[in-house]
């Protein structure tokens, strides 16, 4: 950890250029990675990788220096490419702020740095051996397995000084399911914020690899989906990528606060159905995109971003507050030292409903239940979006009579939102990682099953009776 003099005089020589503010981000990143083809590991890497990053602002003008030595020389060189980046020639502000440490964790019973490879491994053998075993027609089970631990100090001259020690692990298991010359595939990917303990916790291997296999050999035997604009029926869990990407984030201030948004000077507007309440919540304890402490020190918090179909609240980082003219959500975050920070989510869902689950498919004379999604295309500033479903069922006189493969699901998200008619009771998220400008982050996405009353349905086959 940084000796607080040596911080001082970092965020001091970022400032010579006239910087209203200043921030120093360290990192120091483990990670395990393993892949694994039918019970065989194919590759297995360990990787270690510690950096620094300067920023400085003034008024909205940014600048950002970084680099991978973290000697007190090497910091006040970056400090010094920060401040000359910004271009000014102002004075620096003046005093010295008071920089109390404050350390953060999230506590675990089983560090990764107690457990040996063979552990992962068998881990991993088990979720192959599952997948392989659920029926002939899986031909091949492919697992991979993280584990990382991230510890960050930031210090800024608004008077942060801390520290965080951040734990992930995720489990991707994906099967291939052949008859002849047909493949289809099979997924799921469970992941947390703990320890290993979260093998005998919360993850369910054996569960996960069924659920894989089964999913692979259903849409290997399903008929080409129809296409039509009918109602849909969304699946909690994964089925929240649709919000996240459509809607999630056009309400980041990166998007708002440049004027890049649908939704811009919406506030206390109604956006959405009646039914639909939306949250990002980084302090759920232990869930795979919770945060301790956002990426400048802030304090993240249960943002509630739409309540009863009207636009709330935004996701705001510190830039995003200046420009907007809005309070900080807690809601900056960045891959790492090689990134500035922007605004992004955390655990993103929309939360449970009053509406029965079956009666969403028995009262749908016919239309697509996604049980799965798969992944897409968004434009941020229009929420216009394609998705994949990996996983569909045809609905007619509200009954499933067949899985389908090969649906997509089109629309604009600003629109979808107010057609969603019916919303579950009973809300799960799923792990995902997602990319914006400041790089590659941990994000769940959830929401329980919901259904939107019409929307277009992309697909190749004809009717299904």
């Amino acid at each position: 950890m940084i000796r607080e003099e040596t911080a001082r005089a970092v965020l001091a020589e970022a400032q010579k250029s006239g910087a209203d503010y200043a921030e120093l981000f360290l990192e120091d990143n483990e990670s395990t990675r393993i892949e694994m083809i039918d019970g065989k590991v194919e590759s297995a890497n360990y990787a270690r990788i510690c950096g620094a990053g300067v920023r400085v602002l003034l008024g909205t003008k940014s600048a950002y220096a970084y680099g991978a030595d973290t000697s007190e020389r090497a910091l006040l060189e970056i400090a010094r490419a920060a401040a000359a980046a910004l271009g000014e020639a102002k004075a620096a502000p003046g005093g010295e702020v008071s920089l109390p440490l404050t350390r953060f964790t999230t506590p675990v019973r089983r560090p990764f740095d107690t457990i040996g490879n063979a552990e992962r491994v068998e881990v991993m053998r088990t979720g192959a051996r599952v997948m392989k075993q659920t029926s002939g027609e899986v031909t091949q089970a492919l697992v991979r397995y993280l584990d990382q631990v991230q510890r960050v100090t930031i210090v800024s001259t608004d008077g942060v000084f801390v520290t965080d020690e951040r734990p992930r692990t995720r489990i991707f298991l994906q099967a291939v399911a052949m008859n002849g010359s047909e493949a289809q595939t099979g997924y799921s990917g469970p992941g947390c914020c703990r320890g290993f303990e979260a093998y005998e916790d919360v993850i369910d291997v054996e569960q996960h690899a069924k659920i894989a296999a089964d999913m692979a050999v259903t849409m290997l035997h399903a008929p080409e989906c129809p296409a039509g604009n009918l109602p849909v029926v969304i699946d909690g869990g994964f089925g929240g990528v649709i919000f996240h990407e459509a809607c999630g984030h056009s309400l980041e201030a990166t998007a708002v606060g440049r004027n890049n948004s649908v939704f811009c000077g919406k506030l206390n507007t109604k956006i959405a159905a009646d039914c639909v309440t939306a949250v990002d919540d980084g302090t759920l304890p232990g869930e795979w995109g919770s945060i301790n402490v956002d990426d400048e020190g802030g304090t993240p918090q249960r943002n509630v971003l739409i309540e009863n179909g009207i636009l709330k609240g935004y996701l705001i980082d510190k830039l995003g507050s200046r420009r907007m003219n809005l309070p900080s959500t807690g809601s900056s975050r960045r891959q790492g030292y090689l990134f500035a920070p922007t605004s992004r989510m955390t655990n993103t869902f929309i939360s449970p409903g009053s509406d029965d689950d079956e009666e969403m498919i028995s009262g749908m004379a016919e239309g697509l239940y996604a049980k799965k999604m798969g992944g897409g295309s968004v434009n941020p500033p229009t929420g216009e979006f394609n998705f994949s479903v990996a996983e569909g069922y045809w609905v007619k006189n509200g009954k499933i009579v067949s899985p389908v493969r090969g649906a997509t699901l089109i629309g604009k998200g600003s629109e979808i939102l107010l057609k969603i008619d019916r919303v579950g009771k009973n809300m799960w998220m799923a792990p995902g990682m997602c990319g914006s400008l400041s790089g590659s982050v941990p994000t769940n996405v959830g929401q329980p099953r919901i259904r939107v009353s019409g929307m277009t349905i992309g697909g190749k086959g004809g009717a299904i009776e």
